[in-house]
């Protein structure tokens, strides 16, 4: 009992360390200056307790606050659900539909892909999003959205109490002469409340306040508009990206086929439903879906197949010639290198002279590939190496 108790302890420490890193830092940093700042110009403001219609404004401010909160921690902790290690499906013959992960010895379930950031290979996997430091994936995808879709929403409402607090707050303050305008920052004229006082500092705070929120509501929003995109199609950004390689590859190939993208179940409001529910939990267990009618559990995944087969068909094999540690802006390879550096999270590969790699892409500075490891392929990293100085 101490042993398991102990490991439930280390699990949840593991999971609060999600909090310190820079994007949920900076999220919650957002959240609560808007928040604070929010409360504060309401009572100066619009005081709740003297109106209904400021108890109605306080009370919804604080109800924007504490869902964006728990939508924005569920999205976090509860996290897009991992397929277990070493899993296999139910029906051996199945496998040679499934691609193998390595890092995780087991096979990659339907719609599910390895996050290197998580380590694990992740349910029906969206992105790795760096502002709650985990994946969206099958099990948080709709807290995720909800975050998305409040967290403008209750900026718009902050952004809207800024403005009327510093409208009337400065003309309180200014006189009108025939040849100046005054502004008297020291008192108001007119004094609703004199125990929060309106200071110059407290306008410069909610002037910077108003920036952040309407900041938030224009990038946030438009990662809401593409999140419903996508799950009203019900396909993730991935999903997404394999449709249009497909389409790419038939035609490339002139291979006649007619590919249908499995998971659409050609109705918007049964497309929403396989995210949001009433209970919150998502329909489906994360390892089959409901698919289309012409279409069955591994027509996706036959088709990641077959574009991982072109891919290494169209590998170019090179040998690295230098040592390069692995740095995500390698200053010593030249400046070109070093401004040029793909955005991207993922891992740079380290490599050792004589070592063997496959590239499939590049620009004229780093390539994107594969390195051949115990004779067999690491899927997805990055490496850098000049084109002049490859073999």
């Amino acid at each position: 009992m101490n042993i398991l108790s102990a490991i439930i302890v280390f699990e949840n420490l593991h999971e609060v360390k999600r909090l310190f890193h820079w994007g949920p830092i900076i999220a919650l940093t957002v959240i609560g200056v808007c928040s604070s700042m929010a409360i504060l110009d309401s009572i100066i403001w619009y005081w709740p307790l003297d109106t209904t219609g400021g108890s109605i404004n306080f009370i919804m401010l604080i109800n924007w606050t504490v869902l964006i909160l728990y939508n924005y921690f569920n999205a976090m902790f509860v996290g897009p659900g991992y397929i277990p290690l070493e899993w296999k499906p139910e029906n051996q013959q199945d496998i040679m539909y499934l691609q193998f992960c390595r890092l995780c010895q087991g096979y990659k379930a339907p719609r599910s892909h390895h996050c290197r950031k998580c380590n694990r290979c992740v349910m029906k996997m969206d992105h790795h999003c760096p502002w709650i430091n985990n994946c969206c994936g099958h099990l948080n995808h709709a807290y995720f959205t909800s975050f998305l879709l409040l967290a403008p929403l209750g900026c718009i409402h902050a952004a809207l109490i800024f403005i009327m607090t510093m409208y009337t707050q400065l003309y309180d303050r200014i006189s009108f002469g025939w040849s100046s305008v005054k502004i008297d920052m020291s008192a108001a004229r007119h004094i609703h409340h004199p125990f929060m006082p309106f200071s110059i500092a407290a306008f410069a705070a909610t002037l910077f306040a108003l920036g952040l929120a309407l900041g938030t509501t224009i990038a946030v929003g438009m990662l809401f508009f593409i999140q419903m995109k996508v799950i009203l199609r019900n396909k993730t950004s991935v999903e997404a990206w394999i449709e249009e390689k497909a389409k790419d590859r038939i035609q490339y190939y002139q291979t006649g086929e007619d590919f249908i993208f499995p998971y659409d179940l050609g109705s918007r409001w049964e497309n929403f439903k396989q995210v949001f529910t009433w209970s919150g939990t998502p329909i489906g267990d994360g390892n089959e879906w409901p698919v289309h009618e012409k279409c069955n559990q591994y027509t996706l995944t036959i088709e990641q197949l077959k574009q991982k087969h072109d891919k290494h068909q169209r590998s170019v094999e090179y040998r690295v010639v230098e040592d390069y540690n692995g740095a995500c802006c390698p200053l010593g390879k030249g400046l070109n290198t070093f401004f040029r550096t793909p955005c991207t999270e993922e891992p740079r590969i380290k490599l050792t002279k004589g070592e063997t790699i496959f590239a499939t892409r590049g620009t004229k500075w780093w390539m994107y590939g594969d390195k051949v490891l115990n004779e067999e392929q690491a899927d997805g990293k990055v490496f850098n190496m000049l084109y002049d100085q490859i073999q």
